[in-house]
C-alpha cells in the first residue's frame, strides 16, 4: 500500500523544459547542475551533450547542430549550469525576446481576378528592353489575363477589354491595341473550365446513392 501512495503523478513534478526529451534526460542535466566540482561538472556536460547527439543521429550533418545541443543543454538545466561550453552561451533573455511581427502585403488590386503575380509579371515586362523577348511575354500575360477573366467572369470577352486592362496596369507602357494583336480564341481557355451544371449534378449523384457496405 504504501508503493501505492508513492507514486508521482507528472502535474505533481516540476515542469520539463524540452518535454522531447523526457523526465529521465531533465533529471541528468539536474544531477550535472548539482555536482559542486567543476571538472566532473564539465565531464558530465560533454556526457550528456554526446547522449543527446545520438538521439538525433539525422541532425549530425546539420550546420551549428553541435551549437543547437549546447543552448538545448542550458535552456534545460534553467540557465545555471555553469560550464565550459565551446560555444558562446545564449542568454535567457534573448532566447525569450518576440520575434519582429512579419509585415503581410496589402495589395488590393482594381482587378482582382487576375491576381497579384499579374502585376508582378508586367513590372517585369516593362523593364525589359524592346524586342521579340518583351513582344512575346506581353503577348504571354494578356493571354493569362483573359484565361483569368474568363474563369471567374463571363464566357466570353472581347480581346479589346484584356488589352484595356494591361495598359492600364502597366500605366500605359504596354499597349497591344495598336499592334493589331489577336489572342487566344476564348473557346479554347473555356474547353477545361468545368461546368457548373456538371458539377451540381455530379454532387446530386452522389447524394442519390446509398452507401454499400
Amino acid at each position: 500500500m504504501n508503493e501505492v501512495y508513492n507514486l508521482e503523478y507528472n502535474t505533481e513534478r516540476p515542469k520539463l523544459f524540452i518535454p522531447e526529451y523526457g523526465r529521465h534526460f531533465q533529471k541528468m542535466v539536474d544531477h550535472a547542475v548539482a555536482i559542486e566540482d567543476r571538472e566532473e561538472r564539465n565531464k558530465v556536460a560533454n556526457s550528456i551533450i554526446s547522449v543527446m547527439g545520438n538521439l538525433q543521429p539525422h541532425l549530425r550533418d546539420v550546420p551549428d547542430f553541435q551549437h543547437k545541443l549546447w543552448d538545448q543543454l542550458f535552456i534545460m538545466a534553467d540557465f545555471k549550469l555553469d560550464v565550459d561550453s565551446p560555444f558562446p552561451i545564449t542568454s535567457k533573455e534573448v532566447l525569450q525576446q518576440r520575434p519582429e511581427p512579419l509585415e503581410y502585403p496589402q495589395n488590393h488590386p482594381k482587378y482582382r481576378f487576375y491576381g497579384n503575380n499579374i502585376k508582378r509579371m508586367i513590372d517585369v515586362a516593362v523593364k525589359w528592353e524592346e524586342g521579340d523577348m518583351r513582344s512575346g511575354l506581353e503577348y504571354a500575360i494578356a493571354n493569362h489575363m483573359k484565361k483569368c477573366y474568363l474563369v471567374w467572369n463571363k464566357d466570353t470577352v472581347e480581346d479589346s477589354v484584356i488589352f484595356n486592362h494591361l495598359k492600364e496596369l502597366s500605366d500605359g507602357k504596354i499597349d497591344l491595341a495598336k499592334r493589331d494583336e489577336s489572342l487566344t480564341d476564348s473557346g479554347q481557355f473555356l474547353k477545361n473550365k468545368p461546368s457548373r451544371s456538371n458539377t451540381n449534378r455530379g454532387k446530386k449523384g452522389q447524394r442519390g446513392r446509398k452507401k454499400r457496405y
